[in-house]
């Protein structure tokens, strides 16, 4: 009876899941890295799963850690360990997975998509693949592929483990390999990324996504989980996020010049003073910080992004505090901060490094992060390439999503292939503004200096694109 009863309050006080998760004070989330999942830059961490974790736990009232891991295999393995609480990589709910692991209700439904490159022939249909077809180990793809070969003998592929989906596209983007299967949303977000990467059919219909957590749990922590998710996708939070997360995707690489004309003529002129301004103060081409804040926010004072970011340089709450910012909504304190915090990117460069190279470097360190830069910077001289230089340093970046690059890298995984895109882009926009300056000079002046040319002259210094 004493032993008996012992064992009754020894039981007795024995915290559920939910009740240990809240008094540890955090959530730790295992996450595989990738730019769906979880991924650190210029602006912090991000990631479509970090942001959606991250609200789950603060609806618990607890912090939330992230755990990554270097495999998808690795991952589904840790799930049942007692490095994380629950996993969260853009998961497919499967029969095969769901023999091992407990699943949240679904929030979001995903197809798998068999990727071809571009100018090739564009197959049909599984039967008319020819070349080599690689998928991820013990991804959904890998079991979609196994139920097909039953009624496709012919269907054959390979499979890797060290690999995420974004790989896959730029193994397809850059010819290494003839196809891949990868899901919907991996290739509406990275699409502009590998534009070589096209999509020739559906290999599945839509899936449900969700979270996974361990066979063994006593289920407090996934009715949490349901909880929390059923209310995050009534409220339409769920669907606001992934639209921002493809629109995003979309707007990042494409310079679309008859947007941008618009926004000149109706938008541009409210802040024309105010770069100014800020240009003088800190000694940087207005037109620059101009192209820099329609890139980050279409010179909206009031734009915000899924992980906080806000204001018309789109600022996070640390480098607001560092740059003395009190309101990221006003719009010259975004502009003052912004230019001031890119001012201080370019001084801490070394001084070697001369222009048009530094404020490149600057641009680029601005999106992904002064760590990230540096890695590459480490990777391009490792290759005999000058870490000097933009035109050596933007070839490496990509590198840093590839695993065997950001696994010895010190500040680890990082989505390389967008900071030189961004630097693209922002050129490309000071060109614009340099030249619609141009002709608003043109239609304004009626005098020449004889023997020369005002817009020869300015259109010198105007960067190559």
């Amino acid at each position: 009876m004493a032993l008996g009863l012992i064992l009754y309050l020894s039981s007795s006080r024995q915290m559920s899941d939910l009740e240990r998760v809240q008094s540890l004070g955090y959530l730790t989330m295992l996450t595989t890295p990738g730019p769906t999942t979880y991924f650190e830059d210029g602006r912090g961490e991000n990631g479509f799963e970090y942001i959606v974790a991250k609200e789950y736990a603060k609806s618990l009232n607890v912090e939330l850690k992230v755990q990554p891991k270097n495999s998808l295999r690795s991952l589904l393995l840790a799930v049942d360990g007692p490095q994380g609480d629950f996993a969260a990589s853009n998961l497919v709910k499967t029969d095969l997975r769901s023999e091992s692991l407990t699943f949240s209700d679904p929030y979001l439904e995903v197809t798998q998509q068999l990727l071809y490159r571009r100018g090739h022939t564009r197959p049909r249909s599984l039967e008319q693949l020819d070349g080599d077809l690689l998928v991820i180990t013990s991804s959904s793809h890998s079991e979609r592929l196994k139920l097909l070969k039953k009624t496709v003998p012919s269907l054959n592929w390979r499979e890797q483990e060290d690999i995420e989906m974004h790989d896959l596209m730029r193994m397809v983007d850059s010819g290494e390999i003839d196809y891949a299967v990868v899901d919907s949303l991996a290739y509406l977000v990275n699409r502009h990324i590998y534009p070589n990467a096209g999509l020739a059919f559906n290999v599945s219909e839509p899936e449900p996504m969700a979270w996974a957590f361990p066979a063994h749990s006593d289920g407090t922590l996934i009715a949490a989980a349901d909880k929390f998710l059923k209310t995050y996708i009534s409220s339409g939070a769920m669907a606001t996020l992934e639209s921002q997360l493809l629109s995003q995707s979309e707007n990042f690489s494409v310079a679309d010049s008859k947007r941008l004309g618009n926004l000149v003529a109706t938008r541009l002129p409210t802040y024309e003073k105010l770069f100014r301004k800020a240009g003088e103060k800190y000694g940087l081409d207005w037109q620059l910080l101009a192209a820099v804040a329609y890139q980050e926010s279409h010179w909206n004072p009031r734009a915000k992004s899924p992980t906080g970011v806000r204001g018309l340089m789109m600022l996070t709450l640390d480098t607001a505090a560092e740059m003395k910012v009190s309101n990221r909504l006003d719009a010259e304190q975004s502009l003052n901060g912004g230019a001031g915090y890119l001012s201080k990117l370019k001084q801490r460069l070394p001084r070697r490094i001369v222009e048009p190279d530094r404020t490149l470097f600057a641009l680029a360190a601005y999106n992904v992060g002064f760590g990230h830069l540096e890695d590459a910077r480490v990777l391009t001289q490792r290759s005999g390439k000058s870490p000097d230089l933009w035109s050596d340093v933007r070839l490496f970046l990509p590198l840093l999503s590839k695993k065997k690059f950001y696994s010895k890298s010190k500040y680890g995984y990082a989505r390389g292939a967008e900071p030189v895109l961004y630097v693209y882009n922002i050129q490309y926009y000071q060109h614009y503004l340099q030249l619609h300056s141009l002709a608003k000079q043109d239609e304004s002046s009626t005098d020449t200096p004889s023997g020369s040319s005002n817009t020869d002259w300015q259109q010198s210094n105007v960067p190559s694109i």
